[in-house]
């Protein structure tokens, strides 16, 4: 079997829109074993009763932004491992900075294709 089949994935998006494009990349990756969730605070309700190996998580969201929610995830002794990708159209070289002293372990611009998803997950969990 595939890291894909056993891949545990969380996609967070305030936006209908940009969670179903993710939803859809990932599906047509052959990743199904995947979550959603409109916020932050969402997200952890979710994550703490169904671990995850991966959060994808937009930027700007009302309440959480994608860094606090990393921030809070890796304050955690049982999420603090999870790979965490932030996804954003705004990826200024001092938003990429803050994400990766909170432990981010990857980013991706917004608009994205299917391939460049692939390649980004497959630098944080490896080849699938």
């Amino acid at each position: 079997m595939s890291i894909k089949d056993h891949l545990q994935v969380m996609v967070v998006d305030d936006t209908a829109t940009s969670r179903g494009l993710m939803l859809q990349a990932l599906d047509s990756m052959g990743i199904r074993n995947v979550q959603h969730a409109t916020d932050g605070q969402e997200a952890l309700v979710k994550v703490a009763a169904r671990p995850v190996h991966l959060v994808l998580s937009d930027y700007f969201m009302p309440g959480m932004d994608g860094l606090q929610l990393l921030q809070t995830l890796r304050r955690d002794a049982r999420t603090k491992g999870v790979g965490f990708v932030l996804v954003t159209g705004r990826a200024e070289q001092e938003l990429i900075d803050r994400g990766k002293s909170l432990g981010m372990n990857n980013f991706i611009r917004k608009p994205f294709t299917t391939p460049e998803l692939k390649s980004c997950l497959e630098a944080v969990v490896g080849r699938f």
